[in-house]
């Protein structure tokens, strides 16, 4: 260890009230830990994976009066021998409604059975005016290969976000502090998918959308807190590891609960309103965002912080060594 290392740790006077994040390290880890855990045994109890995904076949009816997906869902499903999933809405150029059935199969539904499907419905409800607006064969491979991309995708965003904070924060120790920001990132994604399956919701397109906005999204309040050791590491030097982190987060941490709170009062807000209007596509889109967002900020105020003390604290390094003056970071 350097003689820099073993000089006495300085204090300072700062104008905030200090948190002891790092002194509850053990009990962040274990925490995360166990979130995490949660979200990967959640798929055993049964993942729901979208069409777009399986392959299969979408038919939309157009039909007036009253239609109970109940009763349809039950008489289709013992007709086909399989699952199907029935979906209502309204038609934007008339009054009248529409029925969705969508059918898991890698063949599809041949023109006979999709025939005895529309005829089952019509003989339930003989008034209902039923008319086939739509059929589709949905393939397999088209959504194997965007679900292909998106994981492409995100891995790429990872090791450019590493690689982003390895050279922005290199004063600190950026290697370490961008594998800690990815590591808290990939957390964030997994509790996220973990809390997706729990509620039942599918596994589709907008599954993909949260994952991508949480890429972005999540990573920023790690990256502020950040720019605040690396600021703090110039104006108090000489200040032990712990103490500078502890410094950083609780200067942090109003800016990180506003940002964050204003994202889920709105995410919330949608929520409500699609619960209402029975949106349960925006749902399964505002609803993750929700669990990400409040994920995301635990792991950047509380988990990686103190994940990268460790890390430091492994190699050895208690105090940093003085940086030169750095741009302040624009947010």
């Amino acid at each position: 260890m350097s003689k820099k290392q073993t000089k006495e740790p300085k204090h300072y006077d700062v104008n905030v009230k200090i948190r002891n994040f790092c002194s509850k390290s053990k009990l962040f880890f274990i925490i995360s830990l166990a979130l995490v855990v949660i979200a990967l045994l959640s798929t055993f109890t049964g993942v729901d994976i979208a069409l777009e995904f399986k392959g299969g076949t979408i038919i939309t009816y157009g039909y007036v009066g009253e239609i109970d997906t109940g009763t349809v869902e039950s008489e289709i499903s013992t007709l086909i021998g399989s699952s199907v999933t029935v979906q209502q809405g309204d038609s934007l150029d008339s009054d009248t409604h529409t029925l969705s059935l969508s059918f898991s199969s890698t063949e599809g539904l041949t023109a006979e059975r999709q025939s005895e499907v529309t005829d089952t419905i019509a003989a339930l409800y003989p008034d209902s005016e039923l008319e086939v607006l739509d059929s589709n064969d949905v393939n397999a491979t088209s959504g194997s290969e965007f679900f292909t991309k998106c994981i492409v995708a995100a891995i790429f965003a990872a090791l450019i976000l590493i690689l982003y904070i390895a050279l922005r924060f290199k004063q600190i120790s950026g290697w370490s502090a961008g594998v800690c920001a990815v590591i808290g990132l990939l957390s964030t994604l997994i509790v996220t998918y973990g809390g997706v399956v729990l509620m039942g919701f599918e596994i589709d397109s907008n599954f993909m959308a949260v994952i991508l906005t949480l890429l972005g999204y999540s990573i920023n309040d790690t990256i502020v807190i950040y720019d605040r050791i690396r600021e703090n590491q110039v104006t108090m030097p000489g200040m032990k590891i712990e103490e500078l982190v502890n410094i950083s987060s609780s200067q942090s941490l109003k800016r990180t609960l506003r940002t964050s709170i204003t994202t889920f009062g709105s995410m919330l807000i949608v929520s409500v309103v699609s619960a209402v209007m029975g949106l349960d596509s925006i749902l399964s889109f505002s609803i993750p965002i929700m669990v990400g967002i409040v994920m995301g900020s635990y792991n950047s105020i509380c988990f990686v912080p103190s994940l990268w003390v460790w890390w430091q604290k492994r190699r050895g390094i208690t105090i940093l060594k003085p940086a030169k003056k750095v741009a302040k970071l624009k947010v």
